[in-house]
């Protein structure tokens, strides 16, 4: 069997962010975002942003890196790949400059045709409906809308004016509204407007005497209102499902949404079943800009952005989940527990199986050779990526070690590495541009060896990679016959740069042989249009909480996995549709539904 665990395990490369709008400081942190996931020639691929190249494997859970070339836009956000027919075409984002494409019919090796572009996108979605005929859309902005309009086919360029399609609604949709947990509501437009004028008033210039792109620029500024963006296309039983990312990538409720319609360009309708990809609890959250896909089995996956933007707002990673439509034509993604480990066993998946593992490091006792000032040793198993343990020294004498208070049937370990204040100077060139940055050309290493044992006295090797060439700060080690393990240490550690270790979660599944949670109690009540709150009891035996809710309830799709009792405030709800709540309860030993209740 085989198994992924997100985010995915792949080699993420350090940026070196050096943004004139942050006064040209250079922020360090590995980044990986806004995935296209292909299936080409019996290969998986997912192009992602700064990555500068492409990850190839054969069964979604083994990922291997290969370098693109450099012509390709690889400094460029949001790459966009669609499979037409034994061609790969691919393009990426620019405000400042006509988009060029590529196509290819070998992506590891090439060579890559260039098709010179005619007009700047981004955030860019090519779609080739079953006719032949081509469809493009594209939009990133929270002042202009998602756009879309058709092809020629050969050329490329645009057959007609470009159709305003998607455009945010934070008054009406909930999820749309910026902060954590959709907290922000937007100023009404005539306080946007006030803030606009004077800003032009300030600088003494007419608003006309800038250019239109400038403008847009300088209006996204003074409003809060939503990033509309990521467009992706799919077709399914002759309706066409557009999809798009909001509210922002910086927050743990980056999700994405779709629309519906009919016709390629519309008019499309809000979906009943949204957002569609949504997890803001557990141990990284952010499920938004991303791509849907069928396997080879037939199976649907939806591969999008996971947020950590601690270093930097653009520190993320990349994670894939079960996806689907039900007999209504709804489009849906399972993240009920969307970073615990994932079986595929190659056939056709039932994309709402639950885990075969369970969760056992969480809120466990922790302890290290040594440790900085507000990075203690328990900070690793707290599930939650934007904290983590840090030792004081860089020494391969370092260790960390989780008690998970008794033995356990261990299956899996997923080794999460983190970044703190990495303080070196730029090793390459700066690329230019308003997001000016250089990306991490070495392959780095992350080095490591994990000890188990039953007693805290006698260890044995559960993995050695102590000696690995391999860069992967978000490692997994599966043992699918189980181990019997109380202590993991992880030891012999070395990272990129020569820093001191850092680990955000050292995060333990497997079985427990006690009894499972009792039914949890919890209320659940409407207090606007938008927001639900959740109040869940305390209970015995009880590690955490997986608050469900959709529009009926057999269709509770979306989830936000806590592990504290108390009110919990949900924004992601749309104004005049009717919710269900579930809550879930879970410990070492498994999974107890709740009782669903009507808003």
């Amino acid at each position: 069997m085989k198994y992924l665990c997100n985010p995915l395990n792949v080699n993420y490369r350090y940026q070196f962010n050096a943004d004139p709008r942050m006064g040209g400081q250079l922020q360090i942190c590995r980044e990986a975002a806004d995935p296209s996931l292909i299936c080409f020639q019996g290969h998986y691929y997912i192009f992602a942003s700064m990555t500068l190249g492409v990850w190839v494997s054969d069964d979604l859970a083994n990922w291997e890196n290969h370098r693109l070339p450099d012509d390709l836009p690889l400094y460029d956000y949001a790459p966009d790949v669609r499979v037409l027919g034994e061609w790969v075409y691919l393009c990426a984002s620019s405000r400042d400059r006509n988009c060029d494409r590529w196509r290819t019919k070998d992506i590891i090796h090439g060579p890559y045709e260039k098709i010179e572009g005619t007009f700047p996108f981004w955030d860019p979605n090519l779609f080739a409906d079953d006719d032949g005929r081509l469809y493009f859309y594209w939009g990133c902005s929270n002042v202009t809308p998602i756009y879309g309009v058709e092809l020629e086919p050969e050329t490329m360029r645009p057959k007609t004016e470009p159709l305003p399609l998607i455009e945010g609604h934070p008054y009406e949709i909930g999820y749309e509204r910026r902060g954590e947990n959709n907290s922000v509501l937007p100023a009404s437009e005539a306080e946007t407007e006030a803030r606009y004028q004077a800003f032009f008033k300030a600088q003494g210039i007419a608003e006309d005497a800038v250019p239109a792109a400038e403008r847009e620029q300088i209006r996204s500024m003074f409003t809060d209102r939503p990033h509309i963006e990521g467009a992706w296309m799919d077709k399914h039983n002759g309706k066409y499902y557009l999809q798009y990312a909001a509210p922002g990538t910086q927050y743990n409720t980056y999700s994405d949404g779709v629309y519906v319609s009919d016709r390629p360009l519309g008019p499309f309708r809000l979906a009943q079943n949204n957002p569609y990809s949504y997890q803001p609890g557990g141990f990284l959250p952010g499920a938004g800009h991303g791509s849907t896909m069928r396997d080879k089995q037939g199976n649907w996956w939806h591969a999008s952005t996971m947020r950590i933007s601690v270093n930097h707002k653009f520190e993320r990673r990349v994670g894939i989940w079960p996806a689907g439509f039900d007999a209504d034509g709804e489009l849906y993604c399972n993240q009920r527990y969307g970073d615990w480990p994932l079986a595929l066993d190659g056939g056709v998946n039932d994309p709402w199986r639950k885990p075969a593992w369970m969760l056992l490091s969480v809120g466990k006792a922790a302890t290290a050779s040594s440790s900085q000032p507000g990075h203690e040793a328990a900070k690793a198993t707290e599930e939650n990526v934007q904290t983590w343990w840090r030792a004081a020294t860089n020494s391969r004498e370092e260790w960390l070690c989780a008690d998970l208070g008794a033995v356990y049937d261990v299956h899996a370990v997923q080794i999460n590495f983190a970044d703190d204040k990495i303080e070196i100077p730029c090793p390459g060139e700066i690329h230019p541009g308003s997001q000016a940055r250089y990306i991490e050309e070495a392959d780095l290493t992350t080095q490591w060896k994990l000890e188990g044992s039953v007693d805290g006295t006698v260890w044995f090797t559960v993995e050695d990679k102590s000696d690995t060439q391999t860069d992967l700060s978000h490692d997994l080690v599966i043992r699918e016959e189980g181990l019997a393990v109380r202590y993991l240490r992880l030891r012999d550690m070395a990272v990129p740069y020569g820093q001191p270790p850092c680990i955000s979660g050292l995060r333990v599944f497997g079985k427990g042989s006690g009894a499972m949670p009792a039914v949890p109690s919890f209320d659940a009540r409407r207090d606007n249009d938008l927001d639900m709150t959740v109040s869940i009891m305390a209970q015995p035996d009880t590690l955490g909480y997986n608050i469900l809710f959709g529009n009926s309830p057999e269709k509770l799709y979306h989830s936000d996995l806590v592990f504290a009792v108390g009110e919990h405030r949900i924004g992601a709800l749309i104004k005049g549709r009717e919710y269900y709540v579930r809550v879930d309860a879970f410990n070492e030993n498994g999974i107890t539904e709740g009782i669903c209740q009507k808003l």
